[in-house]
């Protein structure tokens, strides 16, 4: 059996925690990159542009900074394979600029695919068992806790890339996503708490990640967006992290703690 595109790292048994890195890898299999018409060159500076670099090291050092440790959820395949977040159908509002499921365009609205790829194959080689596997990772958290907390951990960029399509409202350090049914008052003054004044709402990026089953449904299944500008702890575009990393790291952890007593 080949190796899953995602690890589900364990935690303590007693956390509800979940924190979900869905967008932090480079590696696209030999396979589908074949299907990818940019050169390698054009690929490279698209990653990154599209990659949210160091996202999976400020989650791990969370973790063992984390009194209570958090489970861990990690895509280990680059968004350019699929994208787990996005609906893998019409609802998905970013099909607009080629970016649902599966990309056929790039952040500055290239060809990433042709406009005819078929991306059924891709959905059901690593799209649907990602999505089985995020809801079994809530489900055991319910079933060992009575609640989950889904924290999903992102980076943008300091400047708006062509793609957003509500990139023109604030940019601060930290973005946190909302959902009005998942994102309860406690855990966004939480994360306010713990970002400090350096946070913002819903811009520029809104939502955050709740598996299908559980949403809009299940109040026992909260969820958070933390969306870190990049220039805060890295050398953009896709370059090595910085000091920055640290703090952030801490203060992710001092989420985790907030929401996992």
């Amino acid at each position: 059996m080949s190796r899953p595109s995602f690890d589900l790292l364990p935690g303590d048994d007693d956390s509800p925690v979940i924190l979900h890195v869905p967008h932090s890898s480079r590696e696209i299999p030999a396979d589908v990159r074949a299907g990818i018409v940019l050169d390698d060159e054009a690929l490279r500076r698209e990653l990154d542009h599209i990659v949210d670099a160091h996202t999976d090291r400020i989650a791990a050092e969370a973790a063992e900074l984390a009194p209570v440790t958090p489970w861990r959820f990690v895509n280990r395949l680059s968004r350019l394979v699929v994208d787990p977040e996005r609906f893998p159908d019409e609802r998905e509002e970013m099909l607009a600029v080629g970016m649902g499921a599966v990309y056929t365009r790039t952040t500055h609205r290239e060809v990433l695919r042709p406009a005819d790829s078929d991306p059924e194959p891709l959905i059901e080689r690593y799209f649907r068992p990602y999505a089985r596997a995020m809801t079994e990772a809530v489900a055991a958290r319910l079933a060992a806790t009575g609640r989950a907390v889904i924290i999903d951990v992102h980076s943008y960029p300091t400047e708006r890339l062509p793609y957003e399509l509500h990139g023109d409202g604030p940019r601060p350090p930290v973005c946190l996503g909302t959902d009005a049914f998942h994102t309860p008052p406690e855990l966004l003054a939480a994360a306010r708490a713990a970002f400090g004044e350096q946070t913002g709402l819903d811009s520029p990026f809104s939502g955050t990640y709740v598996p299908l089953e559980f949403h809009g449904t299940d109040p026992r299944v909260s969820a958070l967006m933390v969306e870190i500008r990049r220039d805060t702890y890295m050398a953009e575009p896709g370059g090595p992290a910085g000091p920055g990393l640290g703090r952030l790291a801490e203060a992710l952890a001092a989420l985790v703690s907030a929401v996992s007593r």
